[in-house]
């Protein structure tokens, strides 16, 4: 289980990554990743750079996790990269449409993935499709003939032109059971969330966490699902309340599930508060079916 209040299990194809805004300066997952390294987790052994990374935080890939969802027969709400970032520039695009693989095949189990790189995701996401196994379940993920040339896993170049199964509609984008979602700490990085309309995605959603200001240029337009939560630990930067109301307000009245993750207190963190006497604790409807 997890310790994430808004999902059920997570799950690191990758694990690993680099700074690349505020919201990543006092990330958890790269502090974790150190201790993880102490312990001599054979997961968290490679080094990132330490200007933007750190020790156990290199990006690594997983494919060996590749099918836990699959083992799973009940159905299971998953974090995908709790530890990591599936967008990052270092993923292979063949990598990441084996995990999407993974996720057509599950289609019992419901998957959140979060990204600080939208703009990568928008690219890579758009251009997946799948063959289907025969059945009412996906199949091999792919990416879209005559779109993209890329290396895969095993060096090879591939670069091809689209058959007529593929021009029949083969797999098509979105997976229902694949949320998208974005992180945005500040009003400079409200861009993200129109990289994130431009993803196809069946449920969307932002991730204002931590909040490090308030964000009047936020347009919520196609989003599903917001969160929200102050920074915890060492070093924690304050989060005004008010910039959380706001953000409520504008939620109530375009109708979008609002969950307040956490306040902090001198740091240390307080789980779903309430907020004018109210807890807010909503989820977007889960979408996957029945296996």
């Amino acid at each position: 289980m997890s310790a994430i209040e808004w999902t059920e299990r997570t799950w690191n194809p990758t694990t690993g990554c680099d700074r690349i805004s505020p919201g990543c300066d006092h990330c958890y997952a790269l502090t974790m990743a150190a201790r993880l390294k102490a312990m001599g987790q054979a997961k968290y052994q490679r080094d990132g750079d330490p200007r933007t990374s750190g020790p156990g935080f290199g990006l690594t890939l997983h494919p060996d996790v590749l099918d836990v969802p699959l083992r799973r027969r009940v159905p299971t709400t998953w974090f995908v990269n709790s530890m990591s970032d599936l967008f990052h520039q270092d993923v292979p695009m063949d990598f990441v449409a084996r995990v999407w693989s993974t996720m057509s095949r599950t289609p019992q189990h419901t998957y959140q993935i979060l990204t600080k790189r939208p703009q990568r995701m928008a690219r890579r996401v758009g251009a997946i499709c799948w063959e289907w196994d025969g059945d009412d379940r996906g199949g091999e993920a792919y990416y879209w003939p005559g779109r993209h040339s890329y290396e895969r896993l095993d060096g090879e170049v591939v670069d091809w032109e689209p058959t007529e199964a593929d021009l029949d509609g083969g797999g098509e984008q979105p997976l229902p059971n694949v949320w998208l979602g974005t992180s945005i700490e500040s009003d400079r990085y409200t861009f993200r969330a129109n990289h994130l309309r431009a993803t196809p995605a069946a449920v969307r959603f932002l991730s204002l966490e931590p909040l490090l200001g308030p964000l009047p240029s936020l347009d919520l337009t196609g989003i599903d699902w917001v969160i929200a939560g102050a920074e915890s630990g060492r070093g924690a930067r304050a989060m005004d309340l008010g910039w959380v109301r706001d953000i409520r307000d504008r939620c109530t009245d375009a109708g979008i599930p609002l969950f307040f993750k956490q306040d902090a207190v001198n740091g240390r963190k307080v789980p779903t508060p309430e907020l004018d006497g109210e807890q807010w604790v909503q989820m977007p409807e889960r979408r996957a079916v029945a296996s």
